[in-house]
């Protein structure tokens, strides 16, 4: 009876496993509100990224178009940005992960500047 139990477990299992698998690249998929930690304080920026199943990021970071990699978890964008404050026109690089809290986290670096950031879904 108990081998009965377990291989009824184990197909359950594998029937329905990779139904309910969620893409890696899915994570990210959508609305985010980043708080970038800068020089002059705190910096708000509204961003939205599709990512397909190679893991190549694309979308918007405030008013620009981005370009990066989402891959075993790791967040890496590099695209041309102009500063709103400035007129400047650099790259900017955002590097992170998603930590426990299902937020991303990391760094970011744009002309002589960098530092970090957190980032999380907007409430609707």
């Amino acid at each position: 009876m108990t081998r009965f139990l377990l291989a009824a477990v184990a197909m359950v299992g594998f029937i329905l496993g990779p139904q309910a698998a969620t893409p890696e690249h899915s994570a990210i998929d959508g609305k985010w509100h980043f708080v970038l930690d800068t020089p002059g304080g705190d910096r708000d920026v509204d961003a939205q990224f599709t990512v397909d199943a190679d893991g190549k990021v694309t979308g918007q970071f405030g008013k620009d178009a981005v370009n990066g990699t989402f891959k075993d978890g790791q967040l890496a964008l590099a695209f041309s940005m102009t500063a709103e404050e400035t007129g400047e026109t650099a790259e900017m690089k955002i590097d992170g992960k998603l930590d426990d809290t299902a937020a991303l986290v990391g760094s970011w670096a744009f002309s002589a500047y960098n530092g970090g950031y957190k980032a999380s879904r907007p409430k609707e």
